[in-house]
């Protein structure tokens, strides 16, 4: 055989080989696993601008003063008082006093005084007043899977969850629920952790919805907590009247040196508004038709004199 034929015979064998090559199953190809993140902690949606001629105030708030109804009761009235629309943005307290300190929102509703206190010495807002409070209730299954029905203590009740393994659904979103939850996690010497204690990073309402679908319990505010019975919710308060479950509410002017944006004089004038004898009855009178209960108790120190 000459050359050129042992050439063109090693030609076809190699085409050969290539076409057998293609019809096998294509190579793996392996890559570096890609790098896993956290996820984001949800933003607050952008405030929007206001129209030309439009008195807009941007208020930025717990998610219990939404999800309880209190500001869909409230806010139309001061709309139709003074015709200034309020935006609302719902978020936790930590997030509210942030959205304070970046001038992304003029006046802020909240519940965590001692983060308000830092807020106000640090001089982030101008202004603090007194508004209204409630209580924290614990709430689980009518089961009462901890055994804590009935205690005095939250202390206590959280020792017992802790030890008990008790599914427990935590906003765990530097909310004034849960520094609050926090707090009492500190007093009993714990640090909560493992699969029984779910870190949500959601809102009171969520949370309730979750700790009722995983038969858990949870930290509540009260107002939200029955606003929520209405709609259907199983879970029972197991501990309540513990004056650590205290929750007073307060209302802050934010330093109009953080934005050229911020609606100063609309701040005080809301603030005014809400500390009014007026709106404080208003607010004594939310919840009573539906729950034979103030879901919010006034606080404001023109109520406070007036009762004296």
């Amino acid at each position: 055989m000459n050359h050129r034929k042992i050439a063109n015979l090693l030609g076809l064998l190699l085409l050969a080989a290539m076409l057998l090559s293609a019809c096998a199953s294509p190579a793996q190809v392996t890559e570096a696993p890609a790098a896993t993140e956290p996820p984001e902690a949800a933003q607050p949606p952008a405030p929007t601008a206001a129209a030309p001629g439009e008195k807009k105030l941007i208020l930025a708030t717990t998610t219990s003063t939404e999800d309880s109804g209190l500001l869909e009761y409230l806010l139309p009235m001061f709309d139709q008082e003074t015709g200034v629309k309020v935006e609302v943005i719902a978020v936790g307290t930590g997030q509210a006093l942030q959205l304070g300190q970046d001038g992304n929102a003029d006046v802020l509703l909240v519940h965590a005084r001692a983060k308000e206190d830092e807020f106000m010495a640090a001089n982030h807002g101008t202004r603090r007043e007194d508004v209204m409070y409630n209580d924290f209730v614990i709430v689980c299954p009518e089961s009462d899977p901890a055994g804590i029905k009935g205690m005095t203590s939250a202390v206590d009740a959280f020792k017992k969850i802790a030890e008990t393994q008790t599914t427990f659904v935590s906003r765990g979103d530097d909310s004034g629920t849960h520094t609050k939850e926090k707090s009492i996690w500190q007093a009993a010497g714990i640090e909560p952790q493992g699969d029984w204690y779910v870190s949500s990073g959601q809102g009171m309402g969520e949370v309730l919805t979750m700790s009722e679908e995983q038969q858990a319990c949870t930290l509540s505010d009260r107002a939200t907590y029955l606003a929520r019975t209405k709609e259907g919710l199983k879970l029972v308060v197991l501990v309540e009247g513990d004056k650590t479950l205290f929750n007073p509410y307060g209302v802050i002017a934010v330093n109009p040196d953080k934005s050229p944006n911020i609606q100063a004089d609309l701040a005080n004038q809301f603030i005014d508004w809400i500390i009014s004898l007026p709106v404080q009855e208003k607010i004594a009178e939310f919840g009573m038709a539906e729950f034979g209960q103030s879901l919010f108790i006034p606080d404001s120190t023109a109520w406070r004199e007036a009762h004296q």
